[in-house]
């Protein structure tokens, strides 16, 4: 069970690891680079769940293979996200809040958030950082 609040405690990564989803496990693959942070995880308020605030997220654990990201989690079978979607579909899109800063997101379905919410223990969604928004000042 997660415990949210704002406090919210940096990621560390080495210059050769990329976090796909923030708040999640580390790729060390330099392929991985253009997809760092590209995703993340927000609670029904549609603020960011950080690791620090739900500990479980570190647990989720992602390999990228055959143009997917495939997720693990303790006890869950496995979730694959396709890495390149062309986002035409505004009906999903949304905004959500990283720190201060409103971003565009899209959200990633009802699959993905019943597959995070079970791994996390508390209602959340997986949302990706829509192409055309503007650069995220992730807090530190």
């Amino acid at each position: 069970m997660c415990v949210l609040s704002n406090d919210v405690i940096g990621h560390q990564m080495t210059a050769t690891s990329y976090t796909p989803i923030a708040g999640c496990g580390v790729i060390a693959l330099p392929d991985a680079a253009e997809y760092d942070r590209r995703w993340l995880i927000v609670d029904e308020q549609g603020h960011w769940i950080s690791a620090s605030q739900c500990p479980a997220l570190a647990d989720v654990t992602m390999v990228m293979r055959m143009g997917n990201l495939v997720l693990r989690a303790p006890g869950m079978l496995r979730l694959e996200l396709p890495l390149d979607v062309i986002e035409d579909d505004d009906s999903v899109r949304r905004v959500a809040r990283i720190g201060s800063q409103v971003v565009d997101v899209v959200d990633e379905g009802d699959v993905a958030a019943t597959w995070f919410s079970n791994a996390a223990g508390v209602a959340c969604r997986l949302f990706k950082v829509h192409p055309e928004a503007a650069p995220v000042d992730w807090p530190e």
